[in-house]
């Protein structure tokens, strides 16, 4: 018997749907990351980012097989990405973890995940921003 995948064991689609979900009724109401959405629904936004996270995680490969490689800081290279922008969306993305109430082996391994891919996805350096 192999182990399960992490996506198998926080839940599957439904635990990565209701995170997703949860951010994006954050980032709907700020000002700082929602004009970084183009579309006027975050619907399609909230599904890509879904799918990216759900295929991460050891779920379906639907995600590459619609779009390709993730390729994150290229598909994020048109936004100005800064500090800011970063501390906004790990904002965001804090209540949707904590929202779903994973044993703390998990809630850890998804945090520090998602915290690196914030850090990793600045394209801007504030000159009064220390580098990491």
């Amino acid at each position: 018997m192999t182990e399960p995948t992490f996506f198998d064991a926080v839940g599957g689609e439904p635990t990565f749907r209701r995170l997703v979900d949860k951010f994006y009724e954050g980032v709907a109401g700020d000002p700082l990351l929602r004009p970084m959405y183009p579309e006027e629904d975050l619907g399609p936004a909230a599904d890509r980012f879904a799918l990216f996270l759900m295929q991460y995680w050891g779920g379906p490969n639907t995600y590459s097989e619609g779009r390709g490689h993730p390729r994150l800081r290229m598909r994020h290279a048109p936004f100005r990405v800064d500090a800011a922008a970063r501390d906004a969306w790990l904002h965001h993305m804090r209540v949707a973890v904590d929202s779903l109430g994973l044993p703390e082996p998990h809630r850890a391994a998804l945090w520090d995940y998602l915290e690196r891919a914030a850090y990793f996805m600045v394209n801007t350096m504030d000159p009064a921003e220390p580098a990491h």
